[in-house]
Protein backbone atom coordinates (compact mmCIF):
# COMPACT_ATOMS: atom_id res chain seq x y z
CA UNK A 1 0.00 0.00 0.00
CA UNK A 2 1.31 3.60 -0.42
CA UNK A 3 2.38 5.82 2.09
CA UNK A 4 0.37 9.26 2.54
CA UNK A 5 0.75 12.19 4.73
CA UNK A 6 -1.86 13.87 6.36
CA UNK A 7 -1.97 17.51 8.03
CA UNK A 8 -4.76 18.78 9.21
CA UNK A 9 -5.10 22.42 10.91
CA UNK A 10 -7.98 22.38 14.09
CA UNK A 11 -9.76 24.88 15.78
CA UNK A 12 -7.96 26.98 18.12
CA UNK A 13 -10.15 26.82 21.40
CA UNK A 14 -10.06 23.10 21.19
CA UNK A 15 -8.33 22.14 24.25
CA UNK A 16 -5.17 19.02 23.75
CA UNK A 17 -7.41 16.14 25.04
CA UNK A 18 -9.87 17.02 22.11
CA UNK A 19 -6.99 17.28 19.34
CA UNK A 20 -5.94 14.13 20.27
CA UNK A 21 -9.38 12.47 20.64
CA UNK A 22 -9.93 13.81 17.33
CA UNK A 23 -6.64 12.24 16.22
CA UNK A 24 -7.29 9.26 17.25
CA UNK A 25 -10.83 9.08 15.74
CA UNK A 26 -9.19 9.78 12.39
CA UNK A 27 -6.55 7.02 12.86
CA UNK A 28 -8.95 5.14 13.71
CA UNK A 29 -10.94 5.28 10.49
CA UNK A 30 -7.69 4.26 8.51
CA UNK A 31 -7.03 1.43 10.98
CA UNK A 32 -10.61 0.36 10.11
CA UNK A 33 -10.11 0.33 6.23
CA UNK A 34 -7.18 -2.09 6.95
CA UNK A 35 -4.26 0.55 6.94
CA UNK A 36 -1.54 1.46 9.15
CA UNK A 37 -0.78 4.67 11.45
CA UNK A 38 3.19 4.63 11.05
CA UNK A 39 3.84 8.15 12.97
CA UNK A 40 1.73 10.87 14.17
CA UNK A 41 2.57 14.15 15.55
CA UNK A 42 1.23 17.16 17.13
CA UNK A 43 2.72 20.31 16.22
CA UNK A 44 0.99 22.30 18.61
CA UNK A 45 -1.05 25.55 18.57
CA UNK A 46 0.28 27.67 15.71
CA UNK A 47 -0.13 31.15 14.48
CA UNK A 48 -1.44 30.82 11.08
CA UNK A 49 0.18 33.33 7.82
CA UNK A 50 -3.75 34.89 7.17
CA UNK A 51 -6.68 34.87 9.04
CA UNK A 52 -9.35 31.61 8.39
CA UNK A 53 -12.67 31.63 9.72
CA UNK A 54 -11.58 34.40 11.86
CA UNK A 55 -9.10 32.87 13.78
CA UNK A 56 -5.56 34.01 14.18
CA UNK A 57 -4.32 30.22 15.86
CA UNK A 58 -4.78 26.77 14.67
CA UNK A 59 -4.10 23.24 16.61
CA UNK A 60 -1.87 21.25 13.91
CA UNK A 61 -1.57 17.79 13.87
CA UNK A 62 0.28 15.38 11.13
CA UNK A 63 -0.71 11.87 10.36
CA UNK A 64 1.72 9.60 8.44
CA UNK A 65 -0.25 6.53 7.16
CA UNK A 66 0.57 3.25 4.85
CA UNK A 67 -3.11 2.95 3.60
CA UNK A 68 -4.97 2.16 0.65
CA UNK A 69 -6.69 4.84 -1.52
CA UNK A 70 -10.24 4.33 -0.55
CA UNK A 71 -9.57 4.60 3.47
CA UNK A 72 -7.74 8.36 2.22
CA UNK A 73 -10.61 9.59 0.40
CA UNK A 74 -12.97 8.42 3.43
CA UNK A 75 -10.38 10.09 5.83
CA UNK A 76 -10.96 12.99 3.35
CA UNK A 77 -14.65 13.20 3.44
CA UNK A 78 -14.71 12.96 7.49
CA UNK A 79 -12.16 15.36 7.59
CA UNK A 80 -14.34 17.90 5.46
CA UNK A 81 -17.60 16.96 7.42
CA UNK A 82 -15.76 18.10 10.87
CA UNK A 83 -16.43 21.58 12.24
CA UNK A 84 -13.21 21.62 14.65
CA UNK A 85 -11.27 21.04 11.30
CA UNK A 86 -9.99 24.41 9.18
CA UNK A 87 -7.98 22.83 6.84
CA UNK A 88 -6.26 19.16 6.30
CA UNK A 89 -3.87 18.05 2.87
CA UNK A 90 -2.92 14.71 2.47
CA UNK A 91 -0.01 14.01 0.20
CA UNK A 92 1.31 10.84 -1.17
CA UNK A 93 4.73 9.71 -0.10
CA UNK A 94 7.81 7.83 -1.54
CA UNK A 95 8.29 6.25 1.50
CA UNK A 96 7.98 6.95 4.71
CA UNK A 97 9.59 9.13 6.54
CA UNK A 98 12.36 8.66 9.29
CA UNK A 99 12.87 10.38 12.41
CA UNK A 100 10.80 13.62 13.44
CA UNK A 101 9.26 15.66 11.02
CA UNK A 102 11.12 18.86 9.72
CA UNK A 103 8.85 21.38 11.97
CA UNK A 104 8.39 19.22 14.85
CA UNK A 105 12.47 19.28 14.00
CA UNK A 106 12.56 22.94 13.96
CA UNK A 107 10.63 23.44 17.31
CA UNK A 108 12.58 21.74 19.70
CA UNK A 109 15.52 23.30 18.46
CA UNK A 110 14.08 26.52 18.91
CA UNK A 111 13.08 26.20 22.69
CA UNK A 112 16.82 24.32 22.62
CA UNK A 113 18.34 27.79 21.37
CA UNK A 114 16.04 29.32 24.21
CA UNK A 115 16.75 27.69 27.06
CA UNK A 116 20.39 27.90 26.46
CA UNK A 117 20.34 31.21 25.84
CA UNK A 118 18.64 32.07 29.27
CA UNK A 119 21.16 29.46 31.51
CA UNK A 120 24.03 32.27 29.84
CA UNK A 121 21.82 35.30 30.73
CA UNK A 122 21.56 33.67 34.75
Amino acid sequence: MPYYETVYMARQDLSESQVKDLTDRFSKVITDQGGKILKTENWGLRTLAYRINKSRKAHYVLIESDASGDAIIELERIMRLDEDVMRSLTVRLDEPSKGPSPVLEKSRRDTDHDSSSEKEAA
